[in-house]
Parts: structure tokens; C-alpha cells; sequence
């Protein structure tokens, strides 16, 4: 009887290897990046860790696969009608994301505020120059687009600068250091009043370019946008117009709408714009938190015959 096969498609440290060895001792297990590694196993293969686009072509001659692991938080890309008419587990690595995410998310805030990306021009050009500095993030309000893991980081971090913290989620449930929540149909009630809006959304039918031009116009022009969830729930050309028309302070913005950003976009020339490359979530832990916080508990529930608990993907919602 051949031996039941995991895939990851990613390189593991020996010690987690040894693990999941431990967990699943009858099985055969494959890793490493390269798809040199993996790609002659994914007929038979029963489990996935690691979207990759070689699957995708593949998919329809993997008849043994039951289970997916994605390693981002986002599934957007995966085939997820495909992979829900043959039932097979969608487990996302939401939640990976909230400590380095967060910590982007008030680089830039501050980077804006404290003027940082104008004092780094200047330092560029040796230039000795105040350049108008004199806001500061304390008690302003912060608008949190998406109240999932980085969200309630966001939240928590933000009252440690006394700020005042609104919040939307689709269930409209009220959450801890957030001071009032919304729901997205109330979400052009909350954009006149914040000083910072905070996309951590997941795009789906009903996130694509959830905000436009209506949504800009109704921000303060001294308001700042930062986007690290997903580039299409923004409409990008009303974000560029929004921002040389001064209808919005500036923009932090690790997603786009095409990626990589196109030499050819207006952003890179705006000085009223961060931009960071798709790297919001790096981080040293990455790896150690997938496999071990969430894959392995998962991967225990599997072996149980029960469905993976943490961070189950609902496809009627597509996250």
C-alpha cells in the first residue's frame, strides 16, 4: 500500500521537518522551494503547504489531494471554485501576519506625521530644512478597514497612542481596544471622521474597489490612506486622482492592483506616497509561525478525521 505523501513547497528547517515527521510517521514527505522537488509528486500528493501557480495547471490529475495550506493570508489567488467543487480544505496563514504588518502600518503612519520620508530626501540632498513639521499621531483617529488579527494589533498598538480607534467588520461585533465598530455599509459614516484609514481587507466580489471616489471625497484632506491588505479593494486611478488634488494627505501603500507596480504609475513620483513592495508581512518568524502555530495543530485535527479548525477557509465569504 503506497504511503499517504505531504507536500511543502517551501524549505523547513530540519528540527520542523523531524516534527511533522513525528506527527505523521507512515507518511512521505516532501519540501524544498524548487518545484523540481515536488512537482512529480503532486498526482498522489494528499496535502498541500504552499499555493504555488505550478499547481493550478495540475490540479484537475491531483485526485488524492484533500487538504491546502495556503502561506499567505491572502487566497485570492487560488482556484477557489475549482478547489471547492471537489471539496477539498482551504486553511489560510491569517494571523502570521499581525506583529510585522502592524509594525508597518505605524512606520508609515509616522513616517507621514514626523515628515521621516522628507527628511530622508533631505538628508539625500544634504539639505538643512524644517520642512513644516508639526503633527503628531497621539489622540488623532485611526479608522481600521477589516478587524481580523492585524486589525485588532493595529487597535491594540494604537491606544498605546491614546488614539481613538473606529473599526469595521462585516459582523459589526465590537472587539477590545477598538472604541466604536461599523459595518461596511456604514463605512462612509466613519471616513470624515479619521485621521488615518487602514485597509486590512481580503479582496473578494465584495471588497473589489469597495473604495473609490465617493470614499475619497468624504475623507479630510489632511487624512492619510495606508493599504497592506489586498491593491484591488482600492480603485487606483481614483487614488491617484485623490492625491494630486489634494483630496487626501497621502497614501502608504504595500499593495496594488498590478503587481509589480508598473515603472509607468504616477505613484513612484508622488512625494505624498510610501511604497513598499508586497513586504508588509515579512518577517524572520514566518516560516515558524505557519508550520508550528498553525499547520501542525491543523495537521493533528486532520489525522483525527476532524476538519482543520484554525483559519478554515469559508468559501461562501472567500477567506
Amino acid at each position: 500500500m503506497p504511503k499517504r505523501k505531504l507536500i511543502i513547497t517551501q524549505n523547513l528547517e530540519q528540527k520542523q521537518i523531524n516534527t511533522i515527521e513525528q506527527i505523521v510517521p507512515s507518511w512521505e514527505i516532501i519540501t524544498g522551494k524548487e518545484p523540481s522537488n515536488w512537482q512529480e509528486h503532486l498526482n498522489d500528493a494528499e496535502i498541500i503547504v504552499g499555493w504555488k501557480k505550478e499547481i493550478a495547471s495540475s490540479l484537475d490529475s491531483c485526485p488524492c489531494l484533500r487538504w491546502i495550506q495556503s502561506w499567505s493570508a491572502g487566497v485570492n489567488s487560488l482556484p477557489l471554485e475549482r478547489l471547492e467543487s471537489r471539496n477539498i480544505l482551504v486553511t489560510s496563514a491569517n494571523g502570521v501576519h499581525a506583529y510585522p504588518i502592524s509594525e508597518t502600518i505605524f512606520a508609515m503612519m509616522l513616517g507621514f506625521t514626523r515628515k521621516i520620508n522628507t527628511y530622508v530626501k533631505n538628508q539625500l540632498e544634504k539639505k538643512w530644512d524644517h520642512s513644516g513639521l508639526k503633527h503628531e499621531i497621539h489622540g488623532k483617529t485611526i479608522g481600521i478597514l477589516g478587524v481580523g488579527a492585524i486589525g485588532k494589533e493595529t487597535a491594540r498598538i494604537a491606544k498605546a497612542f491614546r488614539m481613538n480607534v473606529l473599526g469595521v467588520r462585516h459582523s459589526g461585533k465590537p472587539e477590545e481596544f477598538v472604541d466604536k465598530m461599523y459595518t461596511p455599509w456604514q463605512l462612509n459614516e466613519i471616513l470624515p471622521l479619521c485621521d488615518y484609514v487602514v485597509v486590512t481587507l481580503p479582496l473578494t466580489k465584495e471588497t473589489h474597489h469597495l473604495f473609490g471616489r465617493e470614499q475619497f471625497s468624504r475623507m479630510k484632506p489632511s487624512a492619510f490612506i495606508i493599504n497592506i491588505g489586498r491593491g484591488a479593494v482600492i480603485d487606483e486611478s481614483e487614488m491617484v486622482l485623490a492625491l494630486s488634488e489634494g483630496k487626501i494627505a497621502g497614501a502608504g501603500l504595500d499593495v496594488f492592483e498590478e503587481e509589480p507596480l508598473g515603472g509607468d504609475s504616477p505613484l513612484w513620483d508622488m512625494d505624498n506616497v510610501l511604497i513598499t513592495p508586497h513586504t508588509a508581512g515579512s518577517t524572520e518568524y514566518y516560516t515558524k509561525r505557519v508550520i508550528e502555530d498553525i499547520f501542525m495543530p491543523n495537521l493533528k485535527m486532520y489525522l483525527k478525521g476532524e476538519s482543520p479548525a484554525i483559519n478554515l477557509v469559508d468559501y461562501r465569504k472567500g477567506y
